[in-house]
């Protein structure tokens, strides 16, 4: 939603976030604890000024849809706007939260609908905190990792000239791992790793 031109976007701020956000990666502990928080104190403020203000963490739901074992893996085509994301690949549906949204799951209903081309709406199931401070893009950002599972439930995409999607089993995922934005690595690696997120038992 923008007002006077401007987008407002979901914040709260570092100081509220376990730790004050000073880790990297995925930390699968104080969720229920932060959702609230997020309720509470989760403030609308102009985009443009966030974007340069690491004192506050624009919140992004980042759903993982599977289908069993299997994920859904978008590749980016080269129609889209962001040549820095042409053939990237992308496990991970999300974006900015804005008013009118009705708070964290309510803007990732909205951005399953906007993405995803689905005649259902699965269970969204938070799992984790995403953060990554080794950008600057990744230190104004917090991402709250979602898993749902399709249910062998066919899914598409629905800007088809920008994205192809499609259900792949984890192997294919790593072998293109290099491939991946940054958010979807750290997130499939941790997925096929943590027996906390469902994968296997650490070593």
């Amino acid at each position: 939603m923008t007002i006077g031109g401007r987008e407002r976007v979901l914040v709260v701020p570092r100081e509220l976030v376990p730790d004050s956000a000073s880790w990297h990666g995925l930390r699968f502990d104080d969720m229920p604890a932060f959702l609230e928080t997020v309720a509470l104190h989760g403030r609308y403020r102009p985009r443009d000024e966030m974007e340069h203000d690491p004192q506050q963490k624009q919140i992004i739901p980042y759903l993982v849809l599977r289908d069993g074992e299997r994920y859904f893996l978008m590749r980016r085509t080269r129609a889209g706007g962001d040549a820095r994301l042409f053939d990237r690949w992308s496990i991970g549906v999300g974006g900015h939260l804005n008013p009118g949204d009705e708070g964290l799951f309510g803007g990732l209903r909205r951005e399953w609908r906007e993405e995803l081309d689905a005649g259902f709406e699965p269970d969204f199931t938070p799992i984790a905190l995403l953060n990554d401070d080794t950008t600057d893009v990744g230190a104004v950002h917090l991402g709250v990792v979602f898993v749902a599972d399709a249910a062998g439930r066919p899914v598409a995409v629905r800007e088809t000239d920008k994205l192809s999607g499609a259900f792949v089993a984890p192997d294919e995922v790593a072998a293109g791992v290099d491939q991946l934005e940054t958010w979807s690595r750290i997130v499939f690696e941790a997925l096929e790793t943590s027996p906390v997120a469902g994968g296997p038992p650490a070593p």
